[in-house]
């Protein structure tokens, strides 16, 4: 037997629970908005475009680097004077200039030498002709004694034997004697020719090596070619990179200085293969700067290249550099800078345009769904132009309409 304490309790937590349910089943649900984002159809100029990204640079520019020195054997130059970054510069002012000591001393040397081994020559040639002349005179003197003994010779007939003999040999000693002296005559010359020829090397490689010390101390005082804004390029300083500076030991061929003209600039950006044909030269360009979000400018696509490069992320993929001449210029508007472009390719003014997001497709027609009383109601339009976010419509649909968003998630009605 149950004690009635028991069923008195039991009775108790079965009124409870269908109180419970009761309750439930009067609550009213929560109810959700299930309107539709909707969009008023309204006419504006249509732009289809293409983003693209690029790196800003000077069109006119030029870059200083360390020279290379001919016959210089030292493997850095030190710089005495460097122009201030920022500054201003017109041509024939100057931007860096080295440690030119060494060069031109070795310039006034050879200069020395060059001019001690002219006068050397001049002297050995005034030798030569001294030494030339009493050879010549020596010589007549020789023959004139041979013509003397073949005159001797005439008067053997007439003579004693003894004489005679004596003619003889005196002309044989005359020939003898011309001849050494025509033998000696001609080596003396060659001498002579090769002691001034020795001379003269010398003093060709003298002045060699002074030229081109002076042409290398010319070369270490570099001036600007152009107007423009002097940049001083950056090295590697310890563990940091910083600017170079008065002082510092650089090599050959580094960059020290750049020279740009902020007059003109251009952005030199990449084009995919995939949308290079939509880009043609003389289209409308739109530019912001990443580092400036409230600077905008224009310009126009200048030249493209006609032949791709690999890209860097597929071997099958190619890319097209494309200049773009900006329009005007901006003290922010600096090279090394990153920009984005957007290029018009094609544009339709007054026209209907509406997200793309609200247009639906069924067997390749295009619709609609159109605000009407409490609810939308499907509409055929036809398409035109269309770019990533948005679609011009062509027929069927009417300005100041408003239709429905994100139609694709609505009950079809």
């Amino acid at each position: 037997m149950l004690k009635p304490k028991y069923v008195i309790g039991a009775v108790a937590l079965a009124g409870l629970a269908v109180a419970g349910l009761f309750v439930h089943a009067r609550a009213p649900e929560p109810q959700s908005d299930s309107r539709p984002p909707t969009y008023k159809v309204a006419r504006r100029d249509f732009v289809r475009g293409l983003r693209l990204s690029g790196t800003v640079e000077a069109v006119q520019a030029t870059t200083v680097s360390v020279p290379r020195l001919a016959g210089q054997n030292q493997n850095s130059l030190v710089i005495t004077r460097l122009v201030r970054a920022g500054l201003s510069v017109h041509p024939g002012d100057l931007l860096v200039e080295f440690d030119r000591q060494e060069q031109m001393r070795n310039a006034l040397d050879k200069q020395a030498e060059f001019t001690d081994l002219e006068q050397q020559i001049r002297k050995r040639r005034a030798q030569e002709a001294a030494a030339k002349a009493a050879d010549d005179s020596t010589m007549k003197q020789a023959e004139s004694a041979q013509q003397r003994a073949q005159l001797e010779m005439l008067k053997n007939e007439m003579l004693p034997k003894i004489q005679a003999e004596k003619n003889v040999l005196a002309l044989e000693e005359a020939r003898a004697r011309l001849k050494q002296l025509q033998q000696t005559y001609d080596l003396k010359r060659r001498a002579a020719e090769a002691d001034i020829r020795v001379l003269e090397i010398r003093r060709d490689r003298a002045e060699t090596a002074m030229r081109q010390a002076a042409s290398n101390a010319e070369r270490m005082l570099i001036k600007s070619p152009i107007d423009g804004i002097a940049v001083i390029k950056t090295t590697w300083k310890g563990q940091n990179m910083a600017e170079i500076q008065e002082g510092d030991e650089v090599r050959p061929g580094q960059p020290v200085v750049d020279v740009v003209n902020p007059a003109t600039m251009r952005v030199r950006a990449r084009v995919n293969q995939a949308d290079i044909d939509d880009v043609q030269v003389g289209q409308f360009v739109r530019v912001g700067l990443d580092a400036y979000a409230d600077l905008s400018f224009t310009g126009r696509v200048q030249q493209m290249s006609p032949i791709g490069v690999q890209s860097n992320l597929s071997p099958k993929v190619r890319n097209f550099v494309v200049l773009v001449a900006v329009d005007r210029s901006h003290p922010n508007l600096m090279p090394d800078l990153t920009a984005s472009l957007d290029v018009e390719l094609t544009r339709v003014k007054d026209a209907l345009v509406v997200p793309r997001d609200a247009v639906g497709y069924e067997e390749h027609q295009a619709f609609v769904r159109v605000q009407r009383g409490g609810g939308y109601e499907r509409q055929n339009i036809s398409v035109g132009e269309m770019n990533t976010h948005e679609i011009v419509v062509v027929s069927g649909l009417g300005e100041g309409v408003t239709i429905a968003r994100n139609i694709l998630e609505l009950p079809l009605r």
